[in-house]
Formats: C-alpha cells, structure tokens, sequence
C-alpha cells in the first residue's frame, strides 16, 4: 500500500495529461518510442530511459539526427564500452569520492566502478551509480502520447550499495522546438543521495560535417559560470570552488568561444584529469536571485554550430553544468545510420576524439562528500520529506547567418 501511495503522489507531479487521440501503440521495430512536435522528432528507449534519436532540419532544410545512440535499443545493452548514451545517470550521477558517503553519523560503501589501483582492484571512485546504475537498467513506460513519455523506476534498498528505496518518473516533452524533461525522485524508506541527469552526446551536425568530424568547431557560451568546481587527477573534487579567470581555457561566461579554440594553450593539458587536454569539468551556475529559470534569455548554456546552422539554449533549475568534450572517444563507436557521411574515406563512420559535447544539468558534483559546501538540502532525501525534482528545457532555433 506504502509503494502504491508513493507512485501515486510521484505520477501527480510528473505525468503528463495523456488523450486517446494522441495515444500511441509503442515501440517501432528498432525498440524505439517516439514523440512529436513542431520542428522536432525524439526517439526513446527503455534502457536508460535513454535518448535515442533526435530530429531537426538545420539551415539548409537537410534533417539532422544531433544525438549519439546506436540503431536498435537492443544493443544498448550488450555494447561493452557503455559511453552512457543518452540514459538517466543515478541514482547519483557523477563522481562519488572513495566510493563511500556519510549520512547522520553512518559511512555507507557503494559500488567501485572506475580508477583502480593496487589498493582498490575494483575501482577508487563510483561513477554514475555503480556497474548497475540506473543507465545499465530497463525502466517501465507508464505513459506515450503524441507529444510525451514518462518512464518510471523502483531502485531497491541496499542495490549498489545506496540506503533506502527510491522510485522515480523520467518525462520527456517535445513542445514547438523545445525538448522539455522532469525528473522526479522520492526517497521511500531511508534517506539516500539522489541527484539525477541526462548523459546525451551532441553534435549538432550530426556527424555529417564534411569540414570537419569533430565537435571543435562548436561555440559554447555559459554566461553565469565564472567558477568550476576543483578536481584532482581522477576528476574527483578537491573542496576547491575554482574562477575561470578572463581569457583562460575554462572562461566561457566573458563571451562565447570555440570549443577547440583554447585546447593548444598549455593551461588545456590535464584540465579534463592526467594528461588529457580538453574538458570535463563542472561549472557552476551563479544567477542573481530572484531569478525564474524558464525566462526567455535566461539559459545556462547555449551551445551553437555554423556548420549546420543549429543552436540549442539550455535553461534548467539547477545550479551546475557539467561539460564532456568526448576526449576519451577514439573512433570505435559506430555511428547510426541516420548521421555521418557515406562512401568517404577522409571521414570513418565512427565517433572520434572529441566527436561530440556532453552537456549535463545537476547539482554541485560529489556534493555529499563536501558538506562544506551546503548542498546536503538539494543532494540527500527522505522519507516524509520534499521530492527530488530536476527541470530542464533545450530550446532549438536555426541561425542561417552563422558563420565560422
């Protein structure tokens, strides 16, 4: 009755108002789930709650598909390099330092699942939830209209380590040239870190760029993020809230800039860990309060082709933005068969370094860990308490003037 009551409270929140005209009979063939609207066409899946396919026409009227993902929904599930296409990283997404977090007193042991070492064969940190986060999972699709699918999610107490039963609804929304999503989360037995996101890869060319095959020449603008959080070599935060001095790589507030256009300055090698250059790091987003995050001009992050003419502006109620340059891709994930180029041999069919743009709406990463900080209101969850609540809106437009 407990659980019943729970997804009740929860679908209120979250559900959108489904009709018998706009009800869909599920998936296509491939396994994929899709929704409409003006400008835009979106395909799901249930692995992840994951983004499949997303459709938009770029300045020359040519249909782009800007997101990576593979042809079938089944083979999500069997790929063993798992880049976290598209899915619902959780139940904490990121970084979890030593794999390990105090709640009240009580040091609790999630599942290692990245950097080991000598001393920690399995791994020195959890990233994204452990080897069974909620992105390696299958969720339910509890509602498919023309416009909107919502998946649900019942995470159990003790699964990868974390405390407490967690149940969750993921919509998606096409509105116009908008993408909309809400993540809904509620602790239903103990208190437990929660903090969700979408782990889509961009390239808002769609592969196709016959000047190029990477994402470098993609400007990104951040305009409330003159700080990121410190790391040290693993991408682990160090405590430090760090300033992206004027001019420096990680400056992206002062004006937009080239996602390429800074990676040959010295400052660009180990920024994204040991001996990589490029990005992967969390800014902050400092907005002037009151602020209503859904004003028209009040985004956190817009990101920009010339190429194909497309912008996203990203607006979102949290108040940091993580950002993966695709350094560690190497030209081993294939591409769908809707993107890339065909017959030409100067441009594989293949994803390459630096290929794409991950863009994550969150909180302060690894948080839990820094209590310093004061996020522990916006991170850890109880039963009896406020939901776990994430809002987000990319917006799309096509700027036919863009130049490189």
């Amino acid at each position: 009755m407990r659980l019943n009551t729970t997804l009740a409270a929860l679908g209120a929140l979250s559900l959108p108002i489904a009709s018998a005209d706009y009800a869909t009979s599920g998936p296509d063939k491939d396994g994929l789930y899709w929704i409409y609207s003006e400008g835009l066409s979106a395909a799901f899946i249930t692995y992840g709650a994951s983004i499949s396919r997303l459709l938009i026409n770029d300045q020359y009227g040519i249909q782009r598909d800007i997101v990576g993902g593979w042809d079938n929904a089944s083979y999500y599930g069997i790929d063993q390099q798992h880049p976290h296409f598209g899915g619902v990283p959780g139940r904490y997404a990121n970084r979890i330092q030593n794999s390990s977090f105090v709640i009240d007193g009580e040091t609790y042991h999630v599942d290692p699942n990245e950097n080991p070492t000598a001393a920690a064969p399995l791994g020195a940190d959890t990233l994204h939830g452990g080897h069974d986060g909620w992105d390696y999972r299958n969720f339910t699709v509890v509602s498919h209209t023309n416009d909107s699918i919502t998946f649900s999610i019942v995470d159990p107490d003790g699964k990868e380590g974390f405390p407490g039963e967690v149940v969750s609804y993921i919509t998606y929304t096409l509105r116009d040239y908008t993408w909309d999503f809400k993540m809904v989360a509620l602790a239903t037995t103990k208190k437990t870190p929660i903090m969700l996101s979408s782990h889509t890869y961009w390239n808002l060319d769609g592969f196709a760029n016959n000047e190029t095959n990477t994402a470098l020449n993609h400007t990104l603008y951040l305009p409330h993020s003159g700080q990121r959080v410190g790391v040290d070599n693993i991408l682990i935060p160090t405590g430090d809230i760090l300033a992206n001095k004027q001019g420096s790589v990680n400056d992206f507030w002062s004006a937009p800039k080239q996602i390429g256009a800074s990676l040959n300055d010295p400052e660009a090698l180990n920024n994204c860990g040991f001996n990589c250059t490029g990005y992967d790091n969390c800014w902050l987003v400092n907005r002037e309060e009151p602020y209503n995050w859904r004003d028209e001009g009040n985004f956190v992050a817009r990101l920009q082709s010339p190429w194909s003419g497309i912008q996203v502006e990203v607006y979102t109620d949290q108040e940091a933005f993580q950002v993966y340059s695709c350094n560690g891709q190497n030209g081993t994930v294939a591409l769908k068969k809707t993107q890339g180029l065909f017959d030409n041999s100067d441009f594989p069919r293949t994803i390459p370094k630096y290929g794409c743009l991950v863009m994550e709406v969150e909180d302060w990463i690894d948080a839990i860990n820094n209590p310093e900080w004061g996020r522990a209101d916006k991170q850890i969850f109880g039963p009896g308490g406020d939901p776990y609540v994430l809002q987000a809106s990319y917006v799309f437009s096509i700027n036919t003037t863009a130049t490189s």
